[in-house]
C-alpha cells in the first residue's frame, strides 16, 4: 500500500509561551484564540488557595516561591518568554512588585518575562493613554487597588464598576459584560481596561469597540499581545488599535 505523505517535514515548528495562571483559570481556550498557528502555550498553575477572589488571594497567587516553581516547570519545553497571567496579582503592591514579579521569573530561568498588569502599562504607552475608564469584576478594595497602580502610572481612572464576584468570574456572560463595560464608559475616557484573565471577553471587544469608537482593552488580550511582542510576531484576534501598533 502506497501513501503519498504531504509533508514530511512537518508538523509547523513551535515556538512557547509559558503561562503561570492562577489555580483558578478557567479560559484556557480564549488565551488560545489569541495565538498564532506557530505558538503553543505551555501552562503551569499555582497551588490552589481555599480564598475567594480578594486581595488575600491576589497576594496569595504571586507569592515568590509559587511564581518561581511554576516557571521551572514549564522550563524544559524552551518558551521564549514566560508570562504571569493574573492582573491582580501583579497591581495590587504597585510597580516595582510588578517588575519584582518579571525579576523573579527570569531568576528562575526564563529568557524574558510579561505580567499581564505589566502589559497593561506597555499598552497604554504605547498607544499614548493617559485617561481610563475600569471595569472588573472584583470587590471595591481589590478594585481601588487597580486605580492606585494606574494612578501610580500617570493614567487617570475617570471611571470605574465593579461586579463585587467572590468566584466563578468565568461564568459571567457577555451581555453582562458588554453592559457594564458600556455603562463605565466615559467621554473622558481615551480607552477602557477590562481586568482579569478569568472574565471572557474575546468575542465582545470588536463589537464594543465600533460603539464606543476607543481601544477595549482586556486581560488576556493585552497578556498576548505582550508576549507576542517580545517574539516579534503580530498580535492576532480582535482590538484594531493593538493590532495597528505592529
Amino acid at each position: 500500500m502506497e501513501f503519498d505523505f504531504p509533508d514530511m517535514e512537518g508538523p509547523v515548528a513551535q515556538r512557547g509561551i509559558g503561562v503561570i495562571a492562577p489555580f483558578d483559570l478557567a479560559l484556557e481556550r480564549e488565551l488560545w484564540r489569541w495565538a498564532p498557528l506557530e505558538v503553543s502555550l505551555h501552562l503551569a498553575r499555582t497551588p490552589y488557595e481555599p480564598v475567594p477572589v480578594s486581595l488575600a488571594m491576589a497576594e496569595l497567587v504571586s507569592d515568590a516561591t509559587h511564581l518561581t516553581a511554576a516557571t521551572r516547570n514549564v522550563l524544559h519545553v524552551e518558551p521564549e518568554v514566560v508570562a504571569y497571567l493574573c492582573t491582580s496579582g501583579s497591581f495590587i503592591k504597585g510597580i516595582e512588585y510588578e517588575r519584582s514579579l518579571r525579576e523573579t521569573i527570569c531568576r528562575a530561568g526564563a529568557a524574558n518575562a510579561v505580567t499581564t498588569s505589566g502589559a497593561l502599562l506597555e499598552a497604554i504607552g504605547h498607544l499614548g493613554i493617559t485617561s481610563l475608564s475600569i471595569m472588573t469584576p472584583y470587590d471595591e478594595v481589590l478594585t481601588g487597588k487597580l486605580r492606585d497602580f494606574l494612578g501610580e502610572a500617570g493614567c487617570e481612572v475617570v471611571r470605574s464598576d465593579h461586579l463585587g464576584l467572590g468566584g466563578g468570574i468565568w461564568k459571567v456572560n457577555y451581555r453582562t459584560i458588554a453592559e457594564r463595560i458600556l455603562g463605565a464608559d466615559d467621554p473622558r475616557a481615551e480607552a477602557i481596561f477590562v481586568s482579569c484573565t478569568n472574565l471572557p471577553t474575546y468575542d465582545i471587544i470588536e463589537p464594543l469597540e465600533k460603539v464606543l469608537g476607543k481601544p477595549i482593552l482586556t486581560a488576556n488580550q493585552l497578556t498576548m499581545w505582550a508576549c507576542l511582542g517580545r517574539m516579534k510576531l503580530p498580535m492576532m484576534g480582535p482590538g484594531r488599535w493593538l493590532l495597528e501598533v505592529f
